[in-house]
C-alpha cells in the first residue's frame, strides 16, 4: 500500500503532518509492504484557493490513500472516485500517524465533512 502524508518537512518518519493537504510543502510517501518513505517537494504549494492541482505531481504514483490534517471536499470526493481513501491523522507526528495506520485506528474523512475552506480543517472535530 502506497500512503501520500502532506507534510511541513522532508524528514520522512520523523516529520509533521500538514495542517492542509494541496498547501503543504512535501508529500511524504509511505510504502507500507517495504516499510520506507520517499519525500516530494510539492510543486504546485503556492496556489490560489480552489486551484489545487496535487494530482498532477502525484499521478505517476498508485495511492492506496492519502492521511492529512485538512483537505477540501472536491478533493476528497476526487480521490474516493480513484478508489484512494483519506484518513485525519488523529495526530501531527508522522510517525505516530503511521503507526494509527498500521492498527487501524486512523477515521476516514467523510466529503461531506471537510474542509469548507483553507485551512479550516475537517468539520466536526
Amino acid at each position: 500500500m502506497l500512503v501520500c502524508i502532506p507534510t511541513t518537512g522532508d524528514a520522512g518518519r520523523e516529520d509533521t503532518v500538514c495542517d492542509h493537504f494541496g498547501s503543504a510543502p512535501y508529500f511524504t510517501l509511505y510504502d507500507t509492504d517495504a516499510d520506507r518513505f520517499t519525500v516530494l517537494e510539492n510543486q504546485n504549494a503556492h496556489h490560489g484557493h480552489g486551484a489545487c492541482h496535487p494530482m498532477h505531481q502525484l499521478s505517476s504514483y498508485t495511492l492506496t490513500a492519502v492521511i492529512c490534517g485538512g483537505i477540501g471536499r472536491r478533493a476528497v470526493a476526487t480521490f474516493n472516485a480513484s478508489g484512494i481513501k483519506v484518513y485525519a491523522p488523529g495526530t501531527k507526528a508522522v510517525a505516530e500517524v503511521v503507526e494509527g495506520l498500521r492498527a487501524g485506528t486512523l477515521t476516514e474523512i467523510d466529503p461531506a465533512r471537510s474542509c469548507g475552506g483553507r485551512g479550516a480543517g475537517p468539520r466536526g472535530r
